[in-house]
């Protein structure tokens, strides 16, 4: 039973997100992340297709932008500052498996969850995957496609694969 009501849930909960980012149906979806558990700012615009998985945990500010696509998990945590603007398929990770011991299975070793902050009036770029434990300060810029593994200091660029800083933003 217990397994049909976590679909059911799913379900629901992809159908709300699937709706176009009109102020109304925006509302909408952040009446039902509150529900879930999240605190939720004012003024926040969701596309179509975000997958926001549990809802708990979740901290977002005012104006934050969430283009289709964004994906994060927040049972280790998620706080998102003011007016920051999160690209086209971006993962926001809060939670990871455990890697076990060779011979182990990794279905059986369990998660690790560390807590995401990402600071006032950054830009995640589009396709970029923030890991657990990650926190960025006020104003960074993170360039498409990149794997942010290390919290990067405010208004700093970072990019690649692990990201690194690229330059400070002047």
């Amino acid at each position: 039973m217990k397994s049909y009501l976590v679909a059911l849930y799913e379900f629901l909960v992809e159908v709300v997100f699937m709706l176009p980012r009109f102020p109304i149906i925006n509302s909408l979806k952040s009446v039902l992340l509150r529900a879930l558990g999240a605190q939720i700012g004012k003024h926040c615009v969701f596309y179509p297709g975000v997958w926001i998985m549990t809802g708990r945990g979740l901290v977002v500010g005012d104006r934050v932008d969430f283009a289709r696509g964004v994906l994060i998990t927040t049972d280790g945590g998620v706080v998102i500052g003011d007016r920051t603007l999160i690209g086209y398929g971006a993962k926001i990770l809060s939670r990871n498996h455990v890697i076990p011991s060779v011979g182990r299975s990794f279905i059986d070793s369990g998660h690790v969850a560390k807590k995401v902050v990402i600071g006032k009036d950054c830009w995640i770029g589009a396709n970029s995957i923030i890991l657990p434990g990650v926190r960025l300060g006020d104003g960074v810029v993170v360039a498409a496609g990149s794997v942010v593994t290390k919290s990067q200091a405010s208004n700093s660029i970072v990019g690649g694969v692990p990201a690194k800083l690229i330059r400070k933003r002047g």
